[in-house]
């Protein structure tokens, strides 16, 4: 797997997630697996046994080798040591003060083909049968493996994370990444005069994944397609999606260290104590019949957390409390400051991101809110399914594929497991809201609702076993040829 993050190394959204849990999965249902990464500040002190498995004289302006190790849950790591593209105060992605790296293009051009010459067994004296790469930080593997190869290249298969993110840089950089003129041309990596990363992916993988089917139908569209909706149609036969799983592990609240009362569906009750609790801790008011809601996201229109502000008139007004938890777009972040002041006592708001606060707000929460404008997959919704903290989301990509609306055939049956809403609107997510504090008061159908979502396999073994099924049937057809 080449990937730009991995948890519990490196983590900025839920890519890191998938990077750190999905190999661990794959390796309970026989299937070994490396991640290779790069050598960001402080992850290889991190790693254990650590030792170089290939050295680089000159990888786009300077010496790097490729270090080897293991994090402490035993996944297997590669790092590209690079410090000249690496070693440096900042993010990932992003210098301190919050703008991309001048030379991203380089760093993972860097990471792609390092990832290409591992998997063509050019480098560090391991050959993949398969190579698995994540978003547009490692998408351009694919155009070393197609230009970098006098043979046949191992299978490869792309997995977009979000399509929003599409690594676009100016054409004139093309000469920096050591791949040919030919590179720059329409059916390569030239888009609209530029040049995409992600479309070395999109056009030359085997096959092309995202993170939930509904999301993988829905950017076949112009609406969700952010300009690859043609590229991704012409390749439509080899999309697919696979929902994520998230870690039961640290997501437990029954085991969960970071609560203040530990339960689980038989002892669904004690979850009251970590709503007094949280409640507590925020500044908002104990003497109250309605839901508490929370949102633990960043804070960004296309998360919709802008119809949610417009909102909070009303979800105040219907009895409830609001508790939000995240970062993002400035004036979002204001608006949730400024609504805690306007609503003392019925909204709370946290700014940055606290992990262990991200825990008790699904333990102490009644609904988490997650109000996206699109949605590839989503982990939060997932986390509170696992919590009995019913998901309030969006009809769209993955949230409408893990998430059973409590309407009423639904509730007859008794397969609800949270609340759906569309179109993405304000209007509609105050009705959504209404329709929870409505549930709500009739406490045991809502614990109905509750104990139902918690049953739900939110595991990665489930994907794992689809993961498996895929390279399979990648590899199939590569040896068909």
């Amino acid at each position: 797997m080449v990937t730009p993050e991995c948890y519990p190394l490196v983590k900025t959204g839920g890519l890191a997630d998938v990077a750190g849990a999905l190999p661990l999965a794959l390796d309970q249902v026989g299937v070994r697996s490396k991640v290779l990464m790069p050598g960001y500040p402080g992850v290889a002190e991190r790693l254990s046994g650590q030792h170089t498995v290939a050295t680089v004289a000159d990888l786009f302006g300077g010496p790097a080798s490729v270090i080897a190790g293991t994090t402490v849950d035993g996944l297997e790591v590669w790092l590209v040591d690079a410090p000249h593209l690496y070693d440096r105060a900042g993010g990932p992605y992003l210098d301190a003060s919050g703008r991309d790296w001048h030379d991203n293009h380089l760093r993972f051009a860097a990471l792609g083909w390092v990832g290409a010459e591992i998997a063509l067994g050019r480098l560090g004296g391991w050959t993949p049968d398969l190579v698995h790469l994540h978003d547009w930080q490692s998408a351009l593997t694919a155009a070393y493996l197609r230009y970098g190869s006098p043979g046949t290249p191992p299978p490869s298969l792309l997995t977009i994370h979000n399509l929003a993110f599409q690594g676009v840089f100016d054409a004139d950089l093309l000469g920096d990444l050591g791949l040919p003129a030919e590179a720059m041309d329409i059916d390569a990596l030239e888009y609209w005069g530029r040049l995409s990363f992600l479309k070395a992916g999109v056009l030359w993988c085997d096959r092309i994944n995202t993170v939930s089917p509904t999301y993988a139908r829905e950017i076949l569209g112009h609406e969700f397609g952010m300009g690859f909706d043609g590229l991704l149609r012409g390749r439509g036969s080899h999309l697919s999606g696979i929902v994520n799983g998230i870690d039961e592990g640290v997501w437990d609240p029954a085991g969960d260290p970071n609560v203040t009362t530990p339960y689980s569906m038989r002892r669904l009750g004690a979850k009251a104590a970590n709503t007094a609790a949280l409640r507590q801790e925020l500044g908002l008011r104990a003497d109250t019949d309605g839901p508490l809601f929370c949102v633990i996201s960043r804070l960004t229109t296309q998360k919709g957390l802008d119809l949610l502000l417009e909102a909070v008139p009303h979800l105040v007004d219907s009895g409830a409390q609001l508790a939000v938890l995240g970062a993002g777009e400035r004036w979002i972040e204001d608006g949730f400051r400024q609504a805690a002041v306007a609503y003392p006592g019925s909204v709370a708001t946290v700014i940055g991101y606290d992990e262990p606060l991200a825990h008790r707000l699904q333990a102490g929460a009644d609904s988490i809110i997650v109000p996206s404008r699109f949605e590839p997959c989503g982990l939060t919704q997932l986390y509170g399914l696992r919590y009995g903290t019913l998901p309030l989301v969006s009809r769209v990509g993955g949230l409408a594929d893990t998430v059973i609306d409590a309407n009423e055939a639904a509730l007859r049956d008794g397969v609800a497991t949270g609340f759906q809403f569309a179109p993405v609107t304000t209007d509609a997510l105050s009705i959504a809201i209404s329709r929870v504090v409505e549930l709500f008061a009739d406490r045991t159908a809502w614990q109905r609702v509750q104990r139902r979502a918690m049953t739900r396999d939110v595991s990665w073994q489930l994907a794992a076993g689809h993961y498996r099924s895929l390279y399979h049937s990648i590899l199939e057809q590569h040896r068909a040829r």
